[in-house]
C-alpha cells in the first residue's frame, strides 16, 4: 500500500504560478506518478503524468507548456508547478501511482491521494 499526500494547494489570480507536491510513503523509482483533476460536477481528469525514474512525461493537452511535473528521488515527492494558471484549472487536484503502465485512464492508478484544491481566479 501506496500513502500518497497531497499539498500547496490555494487561491491564486489567473496568470499566477502554484507548486504542487505529493509526498509518497515509499521509494516509486518502479512506479509511474500521476496528477489528476477534478472540478465540481466534473469527471476526474489526467493532468500529468512521470515514470518514477523521471525519463518520460506525458502532459494533457489543456496543461501543455504550462504545467510541469518533476520528481526528487531522495524525497519521495513528485511536484507538478502550474504557470500561468487559468480559472478553468481551478479544481481538486490529486496524486496517484500506477505499478502498472504510464496511463491519462484514472482506473489504471491503484493508489490516491486526498486531494488538494487549487482556486483560481480571474
Amino acid at each position: 500500500q501506496v500513502h500518497l499526500v497531497e499539498s500547496g494547494g490555494g487561491l491564486v489570480q489567473a496568470g499566477d504560478s502554484l507548486r504542487l507536491s505529493c509526498l509518497a510513503s515509499e521509494t516509486f523509482s518502479r512506479y509511474v506518478m500521476g496528477w489528476f483533476r477534478q472540478a465540481p460536477g466534473k469527471e476526474r481528469e489526467f493532468v500529468a503524468a512521470v515514470t518514477g525514474t523521471a525519463e518520460i512525461t506525458h502532459y494533457a493537452d489543456s496543461v501543455k507548456g504550462r504545467f510541469f511535473v518533476s520528481t526528487n528521488a531522495a524525497k519521495n515527492t513528485v511536484y507538478l508547478q502550474m504557470n500561468s494558471v487559468k480559472p478553468e484549472d481551478t479544481a481538486n487536484y490529486y496524486c496517484a501511482v500506477s505499478t502498472i503502465l504510464l496511463s491519462t485512464s484514472a482506473p489504471v492508478y491503484e493508489y490516491w491521494g486526498q486531494g488538494t484544491q487549487v482556486t483560481v481566479s480571474s
